[in-house]
């Protein structure tokens, strides 16, 4: 059976283009909860992508739905795919890379491996994923949902959820804290280059950032 739910709102613009500016790993300074798996990695060397989820459930070694999910989704969206906890069969691979691309798909986040790496990387599509496998999902009409709430790399999603992810990882954040998050996020990034500059000028870092006043006041043995 297959469950079809329908497609989330799309995020304003401004918003997007805010947290396109957005280091996963700022956001890694001031929150706790959101961030999926550092196993689920991106394939290419780099990428940063922005997006709403889209989320899809497909069982073990069933794609039936996924396809249908890359047909349907928006310029834009991003696929967050709950495998629900298969670790072998690979759902993805080059047809779907290049369907996804050719979509405007933003990038793909899989609780699970992928194949075609080489496909992936030269389509240049964002993919992020457990590692390979030569082992693929096949059509076997299997119980699978889509725009559902999901479970991927331990973060639950909700369709509309906003996904921000880099070379460094992803993070889901909630529609209502994601202009708060970027905002905090790119003023600390301002702040950054400001401490760049200040060690390129023969500063030491732990006076920087006050690490040495920290162990002056603690006493070091």
């Amino acid at each position: 059976m297959f469950t079809i739910n329908p497609m989330p709102p799309i995020p304003p613009g401004p918003l997007l283009d805010k947290l396109l500016q957005v280091e996963t790993a700022t956001v890694g300074h001031f929150r706790h909860d959101g961030f999926i798996d550092p196993a689920i990695r991106l394939v290419l060397p780099w990428a940063r992508i922005a997006g709403p989820a889209v989320t899809v459930r497909i069982a073990g070694p069933d794609s039936t739905l996924l396809h249908h999910a890359v047909s349907s989704a928006r310029p834009g969206d991003v696929l967050v795919i709950d495998r629900g906890g298969d670790t072998r069969h690979a759902c993805w691979g080059g047809v779907t890379t290049n369907a996804a691309r050719l979509a405007g798909i933003a990038g793909i986040i899989i609780d699970g491996p992928a194949t075609d790496f080489g496909e992936i990387v030269k389509a240049g599509l964002p993919v992020w994923c457990r590692g390979p496998s030569a082992l693929t999902t096949k059509f076997l009409p299997l119980d699978s949902a889509m725009n559902v709430s999901v479970s991927v790399g331990g973060v639950a999603i909700n369709p509309g959820d906003l996904i921000l992810a880099d070379e460094s990882g992803a993070i889901v954040l909630p529609p209502d804290q994601a202009e708060a998050a970027a905002d905090r996020a790119i003023s600390l990034q301002e702040r950054e280059r400001l401490v760049l500059a200040r060690l390129a000028a023969g500063e030491k870092l732990a006076d920087i950032s006050g690490a040495s006043d920290i162990i002056r006041r603690a006493g070091a043995a």
